[in-house]
């Protein structure tokens, strides 16, 4: 696998994408670009890669699976747990502002945002420049804060969508009291995705995938020494 069109030809052959508003963003979101130097070689390879301080950027494949479990839409407000290298966030910018240019034919009265949470202080600088080599548009649609995400991120509360990159043993209350009724929830959960919808609010619709694997969400944040 030696280039980004390789491999979304594989992703679009073996059914891990298949919307096009997401396979526009992966053409125009290399991962390459998310992960550290001496790792670029394997950018493209189905798998997932270290990216520092005992985290890796996530397998394409689960990336891909889980964004079109999100199914992002134009003016939504997205909780992002753990921004890592800021490859999944930025592909989500991607896909938000291009649905807002294609709302916006008729409508100019849009909003929309990523607020990203990373608790390792490495990767949240990180990734605050691998955001930056991306149009300020996309750049404004993404608030990165440093931060414990295991408590969601009360200020911008509630969300319409939210998303985890690493493994908890259940969905913690408190994302679920942050999300709109209507809202969804993808994230892992031991080896499984799983995506639940808040119908009211104390009533939830769960649906469970399984056979994953993802570093542990883990709830102190990581100072630079």
């Amino acid at each position: 696998m030696n280039s980004n069109e390789k491999l979304i030809e594989l992703l679009e052959k073996d059914g891990y994408l298949n919307k096009e508003v997401i396979i526009e963003a992966f053409k125009h979101i290399d991962r390459k670009d998310f992960i550290p130097e001496e790792f670029k070689s394997e950018a493209y390879k189905n798998e997932a890669l270290p990216i520092g301080n005992n985290q890796t950027i996530s397998q394409p494949l689960v990336v891909a699976f889980m964004l079109e479990l999100l199914d992002l839409q134009s003016g939504e407000k997205v909780l992002e747990i753990g921004t890592g290298s800021g490859w999944k966030t930025v592909l989500m910018a991607h896909i938000l502002t291009n649905a807002k240019k294609e709302i916006n034919k008729t409508s100019t009265n849009i909003s929309y945002s990523i607020v990203s949470i990373e608790r390792i202080e490495d990767l949240y600088k990180t990734a605050k420049k691998n955001i930056s080599k991306y149009n300020q548009e996309i750049q404004d649609t993404v608030n990165l804060i440093l931060g414990d995400a295991s408590i969601g991120y009360k200020e911008f509360a509630p969300y319409d969508k939210i998303i985890a990159a690493a493994e908890t043993e259940e969905v913690p209350q408190i994302w679920l009291e942050q999300l709109k009724i209507g809202g969804r929830i993808v994230a892992p959960i031991k080896n499984s995705i799983i995506v639940i919808e808040k119908k009211s609010k104390d009533k939830y619709e769960k649906k469970e995938y399984f056979g994953f694997s993802f570093v542990p969400l883990v709830k102190n944040v990581i100072n630079s020494s």
